[in-house]
């Protein structure tokens, strides 16, 4: 069979953060003595695709071109990254031979990787992908298995394949299978008894995206109370869905909780690294402050995290984004989390339990509660303490209120803040945030008494107001007033601090 030769190119994307950058796969095939080469700055995993493109196409019933072949991924100075340029590579070859017509993928992406048996994985960031192409208004090319982020994206044009045998076939058009969306059943918050004061503040940290410190010794219910702070929370709405589960998407995860209205839930052990929780890599991925957007993270035994990896939370949780600096470049992760923070009083856990006897030095505690700091410490809304329940009390005591009524609690709150027609208290500072709360002078002057003699920051101060515009939005208020200000500092304890 006489050798075809020519050139071909196709469009697809990479991944610089979070964002689709467009790249053009151009691929010349020409007369020479057999070679593959890939040039455009591809990582390891890029140049790799040379063995996995020439063995999926002689096993999809294609042949693979016994001339010079030349790869070029455009633009040049761009770092390029994963598998996903095996499918348009191999498009690339097929069409500079002539194997298959271009109508193939004549006018749009192609994104997917390649298995040796010629089968077309999802890869990391497929969301990503898809967001470009409709962004750009092209159809995207790429695996069946992801077919169903088109459910997700109103204007998405998806077009599937399993294998590279379907081109052969003519049967790269293939409709988009419907999905059932997988059921979540998340912990109850009814099967907790007692701590009143705890499931209040957990109520008016769901409401208001804030943060919240539980302290109290071990056993007392800090980590069963934090992991049902998700069952309370209103579902993903609109662009929420779209953000939280891109982060998802880029990270090598499941979107689809996240394109089904879950929210996040992420609770890193203590261990984790700096990278870890922000975020870093090579190329960059997104860290456990990233992979809890628009959720929840809950760091249990909140002292024994690194000092460095604490306070690398100090930027996120006033920013809501993680910025990583790179020789390459500048990334942006979204960060906009609810910190669920529990720990024990002081090393041994029982510094003012009533049964057991606390056997920490001064010393010893002074430098345990030191190891969070005064500038994390201030960025905290809340904190509270959570006592040892009498054993009668868990044995006899009725269950809690279920999830379900606190949720239409919360959910109503938002609502009242959607009708004021304001963001999130969370997202509040400054005038902004004073207008929202529409003080009388008589409050005010509450609030300055308040401030100065609890020796509160300005930070501190403004997220006293942000817990008491919450607690009013709890309750219908549209004005903060003294009873909602003295409700919120007494969830403020400042010897807990």
């Amino acid at each position: 069979m006489r050798e075809v030769h020519g050139q071909a190119s196709v469009e697809t994307t990479t991944l610089v953060g979070t964002e689709p950058v467009p790249v053009e796969v151009q691929v010349d095939v020409a007369p020479g003595l057999p070679a593959f080469s890939i040039v455009g700055l591809g990582d390891t995993a890029v140049l790799e695709a040379r063995e996995r493109v020439r063995s999926a196409l002689r096993t999809g019933g294609f042949r693979f071109p016994n001339a010079r072949v030349v790869v070029n991924l455009a633009p040049g100075p761009l770092r390029k990254h994963g598998t996903g340029f095996d499918l348009p590579i191999a498009l690339g070859v097929l069409g500079a031979t002539a194997q298959i017509p271009r109508d193939v993928w004549t006018g749009c992406r192609a994104v997917g990787e390649l298995s040796l048996d010629a089968a077309v994985r999802p890869v990391p960031g497929m969301l990503a992908h898809a967001l470009g192409a409709r962004r750009d208004h092209l159809p995207l090319l790429g695996p069946l298995a992801s077919a169903h982020l088109a459910d997700g994206l109103p204007g998405l044009t998806f077009r599937g394949i399993s294998s590279l045998g379907m081109l052969l076939a003519e049967e790269h058009s293939m409709p988009v299978p419907a999905t059932v969306p997988p059921r979540v059943t998340l912990p109850e918050l009814g099967d907790v008894g007692g701590l009143k004061t705890a499931r209040r503040a957990l109520e008016i940290a769901a409401a208001g995206g804030l943060n919240l410190l539980l302290i109290g010794p071990p056993g007392s219910g800090k980590t069963m109370l934090a992991r049902r702070l998700g069952s309370i929370l209103p579902p993903l709405e609109g662009e929420e869905r779209i953000e939280t589960a891109l982060v998802h998407s880029v990270a090598g995860l499941s979107e689809a909780p996240a394109l089904n209205g879950q929210r996040p839930f992420r609770a890193p052990h203590h261990s984790a690294s700096l990278a870890g929780l922000v975020g870093g890599g090579s190329p960059p991925r997104p860290g456990e402050v990233s992979l809890a957007h628009n959720g929840v993270l809950f760091l249990d035994e909140f002292p024994e995290f690194a000092p460095s990896a604490l306070q690398s939370l100090r930027q996120p949780m006033e920013d809501g984004y993680v910025t990583l600096v790179r020789a390459e470049g500048r990334l942006r992760f979204p960060a906009r989390f609810t910190l669920v923070a529990a720990a024990n009083p002081c090393p041994c856990g029982y510094l003012g339990d009533p049964v057991k006897d606390c056997r920490c030095t001064d010393t010893t505690i002074d430098r345990y509660r030191n190891r969070i700091g005064g500038p994390l410490m201030d960025r905290i809304d809340m904190a509270i303490g959570v006592e040892r329940l009498d054993p009668s009390a868990l044995v006899h005591a009725p269950c809690g209120e279920s999830s379900a009524a606190v949720r239409e609690r919360v959910c109503a709150a938002r609502e009242h803040m959607r009708e004021a027609d304001r963001p999130n208290v969370a997202t509040l500072s400054g005038g902004a945030l004073l207008s929202a709360c529409r003080l009388t002078p008589r409050t005010r002057q509450t609030l300055t008494d308040v401030g100065r003699q609890n020796h509160l920051s300005g930070r501190g101060i403004t997220r006293l107001m942000r817990v008491s515009r919450t607690i009013a939005d709890l309750e219908g208020s549209s004005r903060v007033t003294n009873d909602h200000v003295m409700e919120a500092l007494a969830f403020r304890r400042e010897d807990l601090r």
